[in-house]
């Protein structure tokens, strides 16, 4: 039997009563809420995740890598990032969920909260490092107090609703403004005549692309500076990306995938990803699916 695939997008949803855009549970509270199998499912938050544990050991898959945590180790999964949980009940810890407006921007620009390419696991370095950012922990979890266990599901594990999956929500009009950039053949993004799939979203100046996070102009300079690269090679970057989680987590065909990234045929797209990967869309897909 062959298990249907998908990739749940999870919006964030404050606990009743606390209006701010932040919560804190333990593992233990998210074993507790996570109905059978829900974990195990691809999932996009449209929010932060902060997870560190403190007891145990736990593997949690970002963007189809997989990160072991230990005690003292943090991994952050940043909005729009595809992550999958591994067995949560060898392990005890803190998640810190909060919603991309909740830092003030000076702080969103010293931790690069906007960097798609950010590093996904942090070792602190020191004892003062290691315990300033465990007090952090205890005046968060004071602060904003746990929810009341459900009676039926958690919404921060993307079964409290209907999940969504790329390019299957209603075909609404969008004026050209709010229409979604997608890249050409040449790497270049470019507006599309109909829409396309969501790729995470970028504070990127000029005329935006409010789904992509591309824009027609260009990137941000500090953006490309910290990632490394040039407009060409992020954008680049961005549109791989996005071709491996839907390859990895869809049923889509590569046609289908070639049209919601913006690719005028499935074989400009094969030839586009094959450039940048060194494998052909579906040897990708029968590769990672058979790890899994």
């Amino acid at each position: 039997m062959v298990k249907e695939r998908h990739i749940a997008e999870v919006a964030f949803a404050a606990p009743t009563g606390t209006p701010t855009g932040v919560e804190v549970m333990s593992l233990a509270d998210l074993r507790s809420r996570a109905p059978a199998g829900v974990l195990q499912v691809p999932a996009r938050p449209e929010f932060h995740q902060l997870l560190t544990v403190t007891s145990g050991a736990l593997v949690h898959d970002v963007d189809l890598t997989g990160y072991a945590l230990a005690p003292g180790s943090w991994l952050w999964v940043r909005p729009g990032q595809v992550q999958q949980w591994g067995d949560v009940g060898n392990a005890e810890g803190e998640l810190i969920l909060f919603e991309r407006g909740f830092l003030d921007p000076d702080t969103v620009a010293l931790a690069r909260l906007d960097d798609p390419f950010g590093p996904v696991m942090v070792t602190p370095g020191g004892a003062d490092e290691r315990k300033a950012l465990s007090t952090a922990v205890d005046h968060l979890t004071r602060e904003f107090p746990r929810r009341p266990a459900p009676t039926d599901r958690h919404p921060h594990l993307g079964s409290a609703a209907p999940a969504r999956v790329p390019g299957a929500e209603p075909r609404g009009r969008r004026t050209a403004d709010e229409q979604p950039c997608v890249p050409t053949e040449r790497g270049l993004p470019a507006l599309p005549r109909r829409r396309r799939a969501r790729l995470p979203p970028q504070p990127l100046p000029g005329r935006l692309c409010p789904g992509t996070g591309l824009l027609v102009a260009h990137p941000v300079p500090a953006t490309l500076a910290d990632a490394g690269v040039n407009a060409k090679e992020f954008i680049d970057r961005r549109v791989v990306l996005e071709a491996k989680r839907l390859l990895a987590h869809s049923q889509w065909p590569a046609a289908r995938i070639a049209t919601e990234l913006g690719f005028s045929s499935a074989t400009n797209f094969s030839k586009y990803f094959h450039k940048h990967t060194g494998a052909a869309p579906i040897a990708f897909r029968s590769t990672t699916r058979s790890r899994t």
